[in-house]
């Protein structure tokens, strides 16, 4: 008896274990619009210029909605800059786009843009580039 108790205990435990959710670890999503209008690359472009940014985001993973969205620009070798800084919820929280307007130093030099969506979980993805102002 205490062996076929055992054995149900057993089979009940795998039974339960293997129903769980699993968590994947999926990184959220991201990525530039691209289009004439939208800068999404590495580019070299010329002082003092306006440029627009555009960005998309998603869930990779149903129940890990999005939960932040960063922008940072670093001139040169200096530190990052904040840019944009959003907590995300709603309808934002599964789908999000961005557009955003930019204007390049009056100097040359480097600039480096980096948007950073983060999930639920605390999983982060990043989209980035370059640009050469001369």
């Amino acid at each position: 008896m205490k062996k076929l108790f055992s054995i149900l205990a057993v089979t009940a435990s795998l039974v339960y274990f293997s129903s769980c959710e699993k968590d994947e670890g999926k990184l959220p999503n991201i990525s530039f619009k691209t289009g004439s209008s939208y800068v999404s690359t590495n580019m070299t472009v010329k002082k003092d210029t306006v440029l627009n940014i555009g960005i998309t985001a998603s869930k990779a993973e149903d129940k890990d909605v999005l939960t932040t969205f960063t922008g940072t620009v670093s001139y040169a070798s200096a530190a990052d800059s904040t840019l944009v800084s959003e907590s995300l919820s709603g309808s934002n929280a599964n789908n999000y786009t961005k557009d955003i307007s930019i204007r390049t130093h009056n100097a040359a030099g480097t600039e480096k843009y980096t948007f950073t969506v983060v999930n639920k979980d605390g999983l982060k993805n990043s989209v980035t580039f370059t640009l050469t102002v001369n």
